[in-house]
Formats: structure tokens, sequence, C-alpha cells
């Protein structure tokens, strides 16, 4: 199993839209901008995680995305799967065919850990990577030396780093 950036980005933009709600929808460009992640590539992902019922969306302006659900409801194994990621270690997806038609010596052991890979991160909510120590209070201050590097650049004071 290789949990590709697909998967990667798809949890990470999620729980930025978890740590910035209350505040109205999120639009993909600020969540682009925060974590460095293209916002076509947002766009795609964000069709797939609607589609999966994850997010609503709000069009026009002040628009953008919200949770479909309560943070603590929205569990890591669910957004992977809403982006098409796959969770399999085995090499014959389960069909235990890997060597000739046959299960391979190890496919158990493959297949066991897709499956505690699978229960751990059903187990994960977005909730629960939110509360782990210290990140919602480390994020929100890179935010705000950033934004205030942005704000000191147009002020015509030198920026400082973020």
């Amino acid at each position: 199993m290789r949990l590709t950036t697909k998967g990667r980005y798809a949890v990470t933009a999620m729980l930025d839209l978890a740590m910035h709600q209350g505040g109205g929808p999120t639009a993909l460009a600020d969540i682009a901008r925060r974590q460095g992640i293209s916002l076509s590539y947002l766009e795609q992902l964000f069709a797939r995680l609607r589609k999966r019922g994850l997010v609503t969306s709000v069009r026009g302006p002040g628009g953008g995305y919200n949770l479909a659900r309560e943070a603590a409801a929205i569990h890591v194994a669910e957004v992977i799967g809403a982006v098409d990621e796959n969770l399999d270690t085995t090499r014959c997806a389960r069909q235990g065919n890997c060597q000739d038609g046959h299960p391979c010596l190890t496919h158990d052991l493959w297949l066991d850990l897709s499956d505690r890979i699978y229960d751990y991160l059903s187990n994960v909510s977005l909730q629960d990577l939110m509360d782990r120590k210290g990140l919602a209070a480390e994020v929100g201050c890179r935010a705000y030396k950033r934004d205030l590097a942005v704000e000191r650049g147009r002020a015509g004071h030198t920026p400082v780093r973020a």
C-alpha cells in the first residue's frame, strides 16, 4: 500500500476545513494558500468529497465549503475512500490469486495489515486530529505570522518570516 498525494492532500484539506469551521464557508483558494496545494487539484478532490457527502458547497460571493457533518463524525478512512484511494496492502487486491492464481505465502499477513490500517484510520476523526497536543494553536500561530508578514509587506514594512 502506498498512500498517494491524493489521499494525503484530501485529509490535509479536510483538516484545514475543520479547523476553520464556524466562520462561514471556506474558499478553496484559502485552503490552497494555507496548505500549499494547487487550487485546481483541490477542486477535483472537493468534487469527490462533495459527491460522497463529506462537504457541502455554498455558491456565490463569500461562498466555499463546509463540513457536511461534525468533525468528530468524519473519519480519515472515509476521506481517503472518498477520493478513491486504496488502503489495500496485498498485491492481488484481496483476491488471493497473487501467485499463479493462488494466495502467496504472505497473503494473509498483508491482508491483516490492510485490515488494521483501515480499522485504525476508521477510528481517527478530524476532531481527534484537531485535539492532538497543540495542533490548533500551532497552525493558528503560523497563519497569524504569515498574515502579519503579508500586511507588513503591503504597508511598506520589511516582511517577517513566518
